[in-house]
Order: C-alpha cells, then structure tokens, then sequence
C-alpha cells in the first residue's frame, strides 16, 4: 500500500490537473447514512476491480474504523498496488479534507469509503467530490425506510444537484427471494433513481475482504457468479448501462415529492 501524500489540484467537476495537463478522474462515493450496508465491501471490490484494470487507483476512507485501510493492509505485496487515504475527521473533529492532500499524482479512479450518519460539511465535502454517488442498501423495511430519507438530505443538503453527480443505488447482501426487494424498487421508482444492480450475500466477499482482494482478484472460476452481478454497476459507472432513459435520471422533485409522501404517511 501507497502511504505518501503527493500534492494534486481537484476541481469540483472531478478533474485532476497534474504540471499545466488536465484530464478526467473516475470519483466513485460509496455512501448510505444507514450503518452496515456494505458500503466497504463494495467500496474495496470496486477499487480493486480498477486495479486489477492496471488503473491508478486510490481508496480514500473517511470511516473512523479504517476499515478500507485495514483491507489495504492484508493485501498481498503482489496485488495490484492501491493507494490509500486516510480522511477520516479526528475524535471529537470535524476537519475537512482538500483532495490535494490526499490523493497522489496519476490517480485515474479514486473511490471514497464515506462513513455512515455523515451530515452536514461533511455529506456537502464528500458529494463535491464525486462525479459518481453509489447507495448501498439492505433490502429491509427499516434500511429502506432510513434510505428514503438519506436521499432526500442528499439532495437537499448534500447538493447533488448542484453537484451534477451521477447518483444510483444498489442492493446489497440480498438473500434469495428477499420479499423487501421490491419494496426497495418501488422507492426507487417514486425518486427516479436508476437501480444497478443486487450484491448477493455470499461467503466469497467475506473471503475477499479476509484476503485484502477483490473477487475479480480470484479464481474466476469460483467467484464467477459475484463478477457477474457487479458487472451491472461497472456498467453504469462506465456509462454503458443499456437503460438511459428519462426513468434513470435522477430528479430532485421527484425525491422532494417521495420525502413529502412519506412524511404526510409517518406525521
């Protein structure tokens, strides 16, 4: 793992400009203020798949535990390397990062770990730097419930719109026939916001995560079914996925109208 922190120059449309040259840089936010979500599971088998990919990668965790940067620690020295940042707010703090500080010349995709209950600063720091938000969420009643209003403060405080980031959601950990995943797609279907795919609640990411790898790090032939269904979301951040239509673009009013819904139904 990468420790040294090199000085690079962000600029809120996710661009890194490195000795007069400017380029695109992937910036990829894997948040949901609801805890256990999987944010990290998919946070480190993204960064990895881009590695494996021979793509400058960075992970920046902004999670207290460090859990993205104990993952880096157990990666073995002939993996891919991966940067990593550590930019989580100090006990009792909350300091707010440049991303010159912490993320190294050369950088093409830069994942950021976000912590669960950001708010505020915080939420607003993390969504300026993304150009792609990705929503972990646990096809529950109660998870889904907490991320209906997680997207009406991402949108109202943490400024996607203004932003203009490209915001999806995913369903993580899901069983066989999870009866809460349809429920999860009617809330989605009511914010207009695209879902990209389900992350099965399978041994092989908890394997991975043991290992410091990804599942695209491993025997295909075992892990085949886990790069099949993240094949979706690497899709969408590639911007190949194959539905573009009005129904996939996420839309303010229609999260306002959802939030108002639901709090007319829980006043």
């Amino acid at each position: 793992m990468h420790t040294r922190n090199m000085p690079v120059i962000i600029n809120e449309a996710g661009r890194v400009r490195e000795k007069g040259n400017t380029r695109n840089m992937r910036t990829i936010l894997v948040i949901n203020s609801k805890g256990g979500s999987g944010k990290t599971t998919l946070s480190t088998n993204l960064a990895s798949y881009y590695a494996s990919q021979k793509l400058r990668t960075t992970i920046m965790d902004y999670d207290p535990q460090g859990s993205c940067l104990q993952w880096l620690r157990l990666r073995p020295e002939q993996a891919t390397s991966i940067h990593g940042a550590n930019a989580a707010p100090p006990k009792g703090g909350t300091a707010l990062h440049s991303l010159k500080k912490w993320v190294p010349p050369g950088t093409e995709v830069l994942v950021i770990d976000a912590p669960a209950g950001a708010k505020g600063l915080l939420l607003q720091e993390m969504v300026r730097k993304a150009n792609h938000i990705v929503i972990p969420v646990i096809p529950s009643p109660i998870d889904i419930h907490a991320t209906a209003d997680f997207i009406k403060e991402l949108f109202q405080i943490g400024g996607v719109h203004h932003n203009q980031a490209h915001v999806a959601v995913v369903a993580n950990r899901v069983r066989p026939s999870s009866p809460a995943l349809e429920s999860l797609k009617n809330l989605l279907r009511s914010s207009q916001l695209p879902f990209i795919g389900s992350i099965s609640d399978s041994d092989n990411y908890l394997r991975a995560a043991e290992s410091g790898l990804g599942v695209f790090e491993m025997s295909r032939a075992e892990t085949y079914g886990e790069q099949r269904e993240l094949q979706p979301i690497l899709q969408w951040l590639d911007g190949q996925s194959a539905h573009q239509s009005k129904d996939n673009v996420v839309n303010l009013e229609g999260a306002r109208k959802f939030a108002a819904q639901r709090a007319g139904r829980h006043g």
